[in-house]
Order: structure tokens, then sequence, then C-alpha cells
């Protein structure tokens, strides 16, 4: 990674339950003095820091669940991806075994982000977690405080099993299935929408990449799961692969100051084709775009594309 702000590869791991690697995004992120970490980037200058200190400020959504002062002398490891949460690695500090060895499972809530670089000014009143290496210094910044930093000793024991029990597959995991994914809708009986939302039979597609997805598919998102017939469910499949890579390559989504690993908002939701765009002509068709509330969420179709 240089320092002169050229555009550099650095990899994004996505990780399965039982840790196997399913896929390798490469990114581009531009290095300069302090950047923003999304839910799908990592700070390749991360690798193989040395944890110096770690200060803890408010309380988040959860405890730490270890001291601070603990995490001291860890190397950092390559971080994965898990659904929304960050594994940060770290491993066992100077004079102990791999036993010894954890991680840190970040969660950025509704309104966290990860920034790291020079520690170059004192944490601000919404700054609730600082990991301070050899390279620099990771804090979460989360107004609401609904994120987390949680220790656990591995991803496949408490508390960070417990956390990912629930999580659906990994949207580009080769095992989830036009037919696996048929099945699973088959058992759900709401409207698709929510069904996405929830998470718990595909990660990754939230409220804006649901919208998004549901429209590439020409799905009406209130018609109900197990209505979707096997033909449709493999569209939807492939509409919620294709809207999620389309986001990655052009940097996700931006809602109020929501930013991303190249420092910059991200351009996705320029193009979007429903989303935010109440009233507005459908760009396949021309029908004036709907806004309705589904689970308190806002949600936008095009009554003519979309069918239940």
């Amino acid at each position: 990674m240089s320092d002169d702000g050229d555009l550099q590869q650095a990899p994004v791991l996505i990780v399965s339950p039982d840790d196997h690697w399913l896929r390798v995004l490469d990114v581009m992120i531009r290095t300069w003095g302090h950047r923003t970490i999304t839910r799908r980037s990592v700070a390749a200058s991360l690798s193989g820091a040395r944890v110096g200190a770690a200060h803890l400020g408010k309380p988040l959504r959860w405890p730490l669940g270890v001291a601070p002062a603990l995490l001291a002398g860890r190397a950092v490891g390559e971080a994965g991806r898990r659904g929304k949460y960050l594994w940060l690695p770290l491993g066992p500090r100077a004079g102990h075994d791999a036993g010894d060895a954890g991680g840190l499972l970040i969660h950025l809530g509704m309104s966290g982000s990860l920034s790291f670089g020079p520690e170059e000014a004192a944490p601000g009143p919404w700054d609730h977690f600082e990991l301070l290496t050899d390279r620099g210094v990771l804090r979460l910044r989360d107004p609401r405080r609904f994120g987390a930093v949680v220790w656990s000793a591995a991803l496949d024991r408490p508390p960070a099993a417990t956390l990912l029990a629930g999580l659906g597959a990994e949207p580009f995991d080769p095992s989830l299935t036009p037919q696996s994914f048929h099945a699973a809708l088959q058992r759900r009986h709401s409207a698709i929408k929510g069904v996405l939302l929830a998470g718990d039979i595909v990660v990754g597609a939230g409220n804006i990449y649901a919208c998004e997805a549901l429209f590439r598919a020409g799905i009406d998102p209130r018609t109900r799961a197990d209505a979707i017939s096997r033909p449709r469910a493999a569209r939807l499949l492939e509409a919620i692969r294709a809207t999620l890579a389309r986001a990655m390559e052009v940097g996700g989504s931006t809602l109020r100051a929501f930013r991303d690993a190249h420092g910059m908002g991200g351009e996705f939701q320029v193009e979007a084709a429903v989303y935010g765009r109440e009233g507005q002509p459908c760009r396949t068709c021309g029908a004036p775009v709907r806004r309705i509330v589904q689970g308190q969420r806002a949600t936008y179709f095009c009554p003519r594309c979309q069918r239940r």
C-alpha cells in the first residue's frame, strides 16, 4: 500500500461459519491520511500490526468481554466478514501458547463506522472503541451505540458462534443454489421483502439492495415468499448477486454520513432503479415509482414492472 494516493488492490475475505474462505473480492482502496472501512472493506495495512493498547468509551450494545489491557501485544491477522460482522483475528500474547489467541467481532449497528489512520485527534463523544497499533489507530464511531466490539476465542465458540448462529448463507456461496434458495422461501409465509431483510436465508440484502434486487427480478415486494415459483426464485437469487456485485464495484450505498474504504460516499444509490425515487418515472417503463412501508422500513418498487 502506498502513501501517495495511488490505487492498490487489497482482498476482502468472506467467511462462512466453518471458517472456509468462500470468495476473495478484489477492491480498490485508496490510501491517504485517514480512511473509513465499511462492512465489505478491510484495511490491508492492519494485517500483521501489533496492538499497543485498547480504549473503551461509552458502553456499546454488548460488552467487550475481556479486559482491554489483555489485547495489548497481540498481532492482528487477516480480517474476514460474516454477514454484517467484521472478524478481526488477534494472535496470542507474548509468552502464551496458541490457546490464548482470539479475535474481535465487530458490528457497526445502524450508525457506526470504522476508521483507520494516524492518531491525529482525541476521541470524540461518539468514538466508543479504539485499537491502537504500531501502524495506526482503528476507531469505532457510533452515535447511536447500536454497534458492538466483542472478544471471542474463535468464530465457532461463544459468544461469536451465538451471534452468528442465525445468519443465512453468504450471497456468493456456491452451496446457495436456486433449488436450496427456493426451498427456503417455501418455508416462509411473509412478504419477500421482509424475508430478505431478516438475513436468515441469505445475508447482505439490506433495505436498499433488497428493493433493487426485487426490481431486477420483477417481483412485487409484497409477494409472499412461499408463493414465489422456482423460476422466479432463481431470477431473484441471480438479481441479489448482480445487485451486490454492482454495489461492490461502485462503492456501496450512501446514507447520511456513510463513507466507504475509498474515503468517498458510495455511488450505488445514485444509479438506483427504484430506491429513493418515489414519484419519479421507472427507468424501464416510465410508470411512477411507489413507496410503501413494510416492517417500519421504506420500500420502493415499480407497480408495472414488478408483479405478485
